[in-house]
């Protein structure tokens, strides 16, 4: 009988095995948390991207209470042999405006800075050398920082998938706030909306 019951196991833990995906993470700050979440969402390889607060040392900062020293991040899941950080990388930089030390778009304030998290060695080397590239393409300062990750923290439910479940006030948001502007007179047809 115990004989039976431990080769059930191993089946299981064998079949559990072929059954997992590599999943690795990876986090951005691009200011409103409700557009790069939404950004990422529809890559293929992404299994998931949730809005949060990271890159401060206050405990579970919340939105509608203190997130003060946090910034507005996205964790995004992906599986690396679909899609590869370095293109997640290049997705962000489009997506954001590089050159603006005081926030993104109409958010003003810390927690709309642009950051990189970086978790290792191979995530510093890429998203510096793509900092590097954007600051010679366009000969201007780059103030998206690179900073290694801490700890982040989920923000509350009602702004997960915002724009999912506000489509009509998420657009006037994202219009009114000059974000898609912004991003064509920098990047032209590579910025995604």
């Amino acid at each position: 009988m115990l004989k039976a019951i431990f080769s059930f196991v191993l089946i299981i833990m064998l079949f559990s095995h072929t059954l997992a995906v590599r999943a690795d993470t990876a986090i951005f700050a691009g200011g409103c948390f409700w557009c790069v979440e939404a950004l990422y969402q529809e890559v293929e390889g992404v299994t998931g991207a949730v809005s949060g607060f990271t890159g401060g040392i206050l405990k579970n900062p919340t939105y509608s209470g203190n997130h003060r020293g946090h910034y507005e991040a996205v964790k995004v899941t992906y599986n690396p042999e679909i899609v590869t950080y370095e293109e997640l990388l290049v997705l962000f930089w489009v997506n954001i405006d590089p050159f603006n030390n005081k926030g993104q778009f109409c958010d003003r304030g810390p927690s709309y800075r642009s950051a990189i998290f970086t978790s290792d060695e191979e995530e510093l080397k890429l998203a510096s050398e793509g900092k590097e590239k954007i600051k010679a393409k366009f000969k201007l300062d780059v103030y998206t920082e690179i900073l290694k990750t801490s700890r982040f923290y989920p923000v509350e439910r009602g702004h997960q998938d915002y724009y999912l479940k506000n489509p009509f006030r998420y657009k006037i948001y994202r219009q009114g706030c000059g974000r898609d502007k912004r991003l064509k007179e920098i990047w032209g047809s590579a910025a995604k909306r």
